[in-house]
């Protein structure tokens, strides 16, 4: 068993950078691969970036390449998503997630989900 809780979300100009963060309860963090996704206002779930279990591997939606970097940190069983050049469309709730498939796009294949901090992004 999994339990997360994200930081870090707030309200930032176009442009700018945040830095969101994943807390995540349990003695198995390592084991699973984890991934944040997010929901903008009246649009469904979706992808944003992947890392694998030791963190050597990562994947990103189109959207975000370039500009967010996906890391975590085992030891202190955290991972955080750098958002930086920030646009008004990255505005949504971010959610974190862990589950055992290596570097998944798919919601279904992650197990655990956090409760979401909203990311606003004014123009």
């Amino acid at each position: 068993q999994v339990q997360l809780v994200e930081s870090g979300g707030g309200l930032v100009q176009a442009g700018g950078s945040l830095r969101l963060s994943c807390a995540a309860s349990g003695r198995t963090f390592s084991s699973y691969a984890m991934g944040w996704f997010r929901a903008a206002p009246g649009k469904e779930r979706e992808f944003v970036a992947a890392i694998s279990w030791t963190g050597g591997n990562t994947f990103y939606a189109d959207s975000v390449k370039g500009r967010f970097t996906i890391s975590r940190d085992n030891a202190k069983n955290t991972v955080a998503l750098q958002m930086n050049s920030l646009k008004p469309e990255d505005t949504a709730v971010y959610y974190c997630a862990a589950g055992p498939v290596y570097l998944s796009l798919t919601i279904n294949e992650y197990d655990y989900w956090g409760p979401g901090t909203q990311v606003t992004v004014s123009s």
